[in-house]
């Protein structure tokens, strides 16, 4: 009898107990789960909700001070030609590390690059340029970041491909790497000259 009672006297305090670790095993198991995301996936490879989408409308301005060298709008994304569009800031140190190969693509005949620069000074914008190389046919300045919103960007750098309808192919999350060059964004780049249906 007295058993009985011991056990309903311990039951309240296992449930707190239990109620308690609950927390703790979530946060656990979401801590594992983001460990495997970074360690073992591939944080490049984060899907675009526009791809195969038309580019989103929009109209920037050129970067002020930058003498011959135009903004950015929608219809300049419809030449008839696939367009690598680079979203980028010149604080962003990982873009920093990144400019190199954007010169090296730039210099192709086969590339085209615009890019859109996004919640920066224009002076601060002006000197990355100026002392890194300006490896862009055109630069439109996102200075509030609401087109970069439009386009669905997580952070700087990102890289979009979009083919000569005016349509995104593909996503690039991060620097691009000289060998994201050659086993990413030259196939892709071909894949978005061959036509395709049109977007819903």
């Amino acid at each position: 009898m007295s058993g009985d009672a011991d056990d309903r006297e311990k039951a309240p305090g296992a449930g707190r107990r239990y109620g308690a670790a609950l927390p703790v095993a979530v946060f656990a198991a979401l801590a594992v789960l983001l460990y495997l995301a970074l360690f073992w996936g591939d944080p490049s490879d984060i899907p675009s909700a526009l791809k195969d989408k038309p580019v989103p409308e929009f109209a920037l301005p050129a970067i002020e001070g930058a003498d011959r060298l135009p903004g950015l709008q929608t219809a300049d994304l419809k030449t008839g030609v696939p367009t690598l569009v680079n979203v980028w800031g010149s604080w962003c140190a990982p873009c920093r590390k990144e400019h190199p190969v954007l010169m090296q693509l730039a210099a192709r005949a086969d590339v085209r690059l615009v890019g859109i620069n996004y919640k920066d000074a224009p002076d601060n914008a002006r000197r990355f340029l100026g002392t890194l190389g300006n490896p862009f046919e055109a630069v439109g300045a996102d200075r509030t970041g609401r087109t970069a919103i439009d386009w669905g960007v997580y952070g700087v750098p990102e890289t979009f491909i979009v083919d000569g309808a005016g349509i995104i192919r593909y996503k690039h999350v991060g620097p691009i790497s000289p060998a994201d060059v050659e086993n990413v964004i030259l196939p892709e780049l071909e894949k978005a000259r061959t036509p395709a249906a049109p977007a819903p």
